[in-house]
């Protein structure tokens, strides 16, 4: 009675996951399939799949913008996220290290400062950063969007505290084994603590990749130059347009920026859920 309680039961729990995944994913469903309609069909009740399968939709799409295309504006975005992932990682791995493994002065509360920062909304931070890059020249140029990032400014407070609770699960023995036999501190960084810490790594990198690539407000803010613009500016170009909204291109180019992203997830998955569990158990 009890083993037939627990089969229903898991029945259930699976129905409504299934549910609630299908619910999540169907807007991205419904993107996809309009990436292959046309204009007057895209938004009608008739007929969820196409009547007819238009991939010119893509072809057109990625020479939808005169005098650009659709290679440059993903490779703008790629550009600014390796330099991202690039200075977050230097930055919030050394923080990491620091809190983690080293003794200085207000330590704890320097730890509390860059944890209080988890609770400001960056809503609050766009206009006193815009002022501040303004002052000294930087809008315009993707300096704003990637220099802050080398000073564990984009996002660090998470990752900081991502890395510490990672390397604080990493025996210190291994550290002063290290020391004994003359490694500085930079030598036990990077010789024993970033060849253990591959999953929290990775993490970082995901986590950093998802965010600079959707990111939409901070890109228009500082770029004014459709040449410097990546795919979140360049989409916005089709509703821009004084002409008919080309509904089908503009879905066509959005399905394919989804790809670097899922890709990376998918790729990556096994080292993001350990990176994401090791993280949180560990104190």
């Amino acid at each position: 009675m009890r083993e037939k309680s627990f089969n229903i039961s898991v029945i259930v729990k699976n129905f409504i996951i299934f549910v609630v995944s299908l619910c999540m994913i169907y807007p991205i469903v419904w993107m996809v399939l309009g990436s292959f309609k046309a204009n007057a069909e895209i938004f009608s009740p008739v007929s969820f799949l196409p009547s007819k399968w238009m991939f010119e939709n893509y072809s057109k799409g990625w020479y939808s913008i005169p005098s650009h295309n659709f290679g440059q504006f993903f490779g703008n975005s790629l550009f600014v996220t390796l330099l991202v992932i690039t200075g977050t990682l230097i930055s919030t791995t050394l923080a990491g290290f620091a809190f983690a493994r080293l003794k200085f002065p207000f330590q704890k509360a320097m730890f509390a400062l860059v944890m209080a920062t988890l609770m400001l909304p960056n809503q609050i931070l766009l206009i006193p950063r815009y002022v501040m890059f303004a002052n000294i020249g930087w809008t315009g140029s993707i300096l704003p969007l990637t220099v802050p990032a080398y000073f564990a400014q984009i996002s660090g407070a998470f990752f900081i505290y991502l890395a510490i609770q990672f390397m604080r699960g990493i025996p210190k023995e291994l550290d002063e084994a290290a020391v004994v036999d003359g490694c500085s501190y930079f030598s036990v960084f990077f010789r024993i603590l970033l060849p253990n810490c591959s999953p929290v790594i990775v993490t970082i990198c995901i986590f950093s990749f998802i965010w600079t690539w959707d990111d939409f407000m901070n890109q228009l803010l500082f770029l004014n130059k459709i040449n410097d613009y990546t795919i979140s500016l360049a989409l916005r170009l089709f509703i821009d347009n004084q002409a008919m909204i080309s509904w089908g291109q503009l879905f066509s180019m959005s399905t394919l920026s989804l790809v670097p992203p899922l890709i990376i997830f998918f790729f990556m998955q096994r080292y993001f859920v350990e990176g994401i569990t090791m993280s949180g158990i560990k104190a």
